[in-house]
Parts: structure tokens; sequence; C-alpha cells
């Protein structure tokens, strides 16, 4: 679905296997995420170069990279639920309208994760102020780690940076 202004624009389910250990959490898909229907599409955005050094994956194909990563027990998905936000930007999310993904049945079905990571400070602040104080106890006292945005807004930090401050997903949440 191409967000074309003020419409409600809704995310993607988690991107998980059953043994996943660790969760990284975006905000909510961008407009070309949402047009592609694949998380982290934008051809400027870090994150599969990053995930995809990280981890050894060899390919460009989104379903065997998708693929590769649940292998690795790690999951991918979005704080927001659906919301109304003009533009691919967090800070056009307009607050109001943002409902939170179902988070007490991801922590119940995915008993194994052991970390949570977000891409970047709007992913942190939602979750933690709209599904942290909701949470049972054992999914709430997970450890999480804000890492720098792999958006391509976030273009003041350099890729070997980000991909360094990245490495926490290895040496945290993997190990």
């Amino acid at each position: 679905m191409k967000n074309t202004g003020s419409v409600r624009i809704h995310g993607f389910p988690p991107l998980a296997g059953p043994d996943a250990r660790i969760l990284i959490l975006g905000s909510m898909p961008s407009r070309e995420s949402l047009a592609r229907g694949q998380y982290y599409a934008h051809p400027r955005n870090a994150f599969w170069p990053i995930i995809s050094d990280l981890l050894g994956i060899e390919t460009a194909d989104y379903e065997r990279r998708a693929e590769a990563v649940t292998r690795h027990g790690i999951a991918i998905w979005d704080v927001l639920r659906d919301c109304i936000r003009p533009g691919s930007l967090d800070s056009a999310i307009e607050e109001k309208s943002a409902a939170s993904n179902d988070f007490h049945r991801f922590f119940e079905q995915h008993k194994s994760i052991g970390h949570v990571f977000f891409n970047g400070a709007k992913a942190e602040s939602l979750y933690l102020r709209r599904v942290l104080p909701g949470l049972e106890p054992r999914a709430a006292g997970l450890p999480c780690t804000r890492l720098p945005s792999t958006s391509p807004a976030n273009a003041g930090m350099s890729y070997q940076a980000k991909k360094k401050a990245w490495r926490k997903i290895l040496e945290r949440g993997l190990e």
C-alpha cells in the first residue's frame, strides 16, 4: 500500500522463526517498504547491507535474506501496527493515530527472545511509552538496546560507524 498523504498505513507481520532469540524493532515501514511489501526496502537504508555483512549473508534477494536472518535467530518487526504518517519520516507519525502491535501475543509465541534492539530513537521511544508498561513481567524485563537508525535520514553517521554499533546484536543477542 502506498501512502499518498494523510492515509492510514499498516505495517507488516513479524518476520520471525519460532526460535528467535533477538527482536529488532523499527517504528513503521517507509513508503518504499510499504510499496514493495518488504522490511527496509529503501535502497539507501543500511539495514540489509549491515545485517548481511554481520551475518555473512551473500544474497540480495529479499526472501533469501529474510530466511537467513530468521535462521540466525533474529526477528524483525515494528512497534506500530498502523498510523497516519505523511511521507516516510518518523517525525511525521501522527502520534494520536498510532496503534501498537500485539507484543503480548508476540512474546507469548516467542519465549526464546532474550534481547530487544531498536533501529533508532523513535522505535525505542514508542516501545518504552506505548508497549513496555503493558507487558508481562518476563517480557518487560528483557534487556533493550537502542542502535543508530539505518535510515537514509540518519546521514550524519557513516556506514562503518553504524555497522560497528550494530555489531552489538552479535555480542549481546546471539551469544
